[in-house]
């Protein structure tokens, strides 16, 4: 009848299919959390790829921070230096007082110029001609410059090992760039040694003549400059017979370069 609901036997056939299927169909599986991706090498990339990476890296890095150091020298004086600290743990307290270069007697730099590196004004870090001259005498004395010494002194260490060496030509250039002529001059003479425990030229000038550095007259500071390259075995209070000539020489030297104009990339 119209208006009533119609009620099917369980014996129905629609019915018995639909309770078949109900009984038959599995239970859904709880959904699987996504599965998180390992790292992994990329694909195609070898282990020497990636240890050359990495040691470009390393480079990158290192040349910063020795470039960032290179570039603060040039306004901040060095506290100290490696060799300057072994000294001091050996001898004890060791003699430095840092001064401006305004507050060093001309002569002085002109003298460290003259017995050093007498081309110090024409070149960029390294004295061909005296390497070259060097070469042919056997000998290595005379070839490294003011530059060179000073990169030494201030980032390296003592010592003839060619990875110093080799690390001593990179920098070099890159000093020669950033600091002007008068300030790596200024920097060689505060932290050059002069005798055992003494760095520096006003440490040297009170040790040897009781004066300051600004006071110093032409013979002393050839002196000074005359022992620069074995301070321990020389003196410039007591110089020997080999150090009075040498100091004539460095004397002449100095006032030379003060005439042809080989001074003027130091002197204001």
């Amino acid at each position: 009848m119209a208006g009533l609901g119609v009620h099917k036997s369980p014996s129905d056939p629609y019915t018995r299919v639909m309770a078949r299927s109900r009984s038959t169909s599995k239970p859904s599986k709880p959904a699987k959390a996504p599965k998180t991706r390992s790292r992994k090498a990329l694909p195609g990339v070898s282990f020497a790829q990636r240890l050359r990476r990495w040691l470009w890296r390393s480079v990158a890095v290192a040349f910063l921070v020795v470039a960032g150091l290179v570039v603060l020298g040039a306004f901040v004086n060095p506290p100290t230096n490696v060799y300057m600290y072994s000294e001091g743990t050996r001898l004890g307290p060791v003699k430095q007082t840092w001064v401006p270069m305004a507050q060093i007697a001309p002569v002085m730099a002109r003298s460290a110029v003259a017995a050093e590196d007498a081309n110090y004004c024409a070149h960029w870090g390294f004295d061909m001609v005296a390497i070259r001259k060097a070469i042919e005498e056997g000998s290595s004395r005379g070839a490294s410059t003011i530059s060179q010494q000073t990169v030494k002194n201030v980032y390296l260490w003592q010592g003839r090992s060619w990875v110093r060496k080799a690390m001593e030509a990179m920098l070099t250039p890159l000093v020669e760039a950033v600091w002007t002529k008068r300030r790596i001059l200024e920097v060689y003479l505060n932290i050059a040694e002069f005798d055992e425990g003494v760095f520096g030229v006003e440490a040297a000038a009170r040790h040897y003549f009781g004066v300051s550095a600004a006071e110093l007259n032409a013979t002393q500071a050839a002196r000074l400059a005359a022992i620069l390259p074995s301070p321990k075995k020389r003196s410039a209070s007591q110089p020997s017979s080999f150090v009075r000539k040498r100091a004539r020489q460095v004397r002449d030297g100095a006032a030379t370069i003060g005439r042809d104009g080989r001074a003027d990339c130091f002197q204001s």
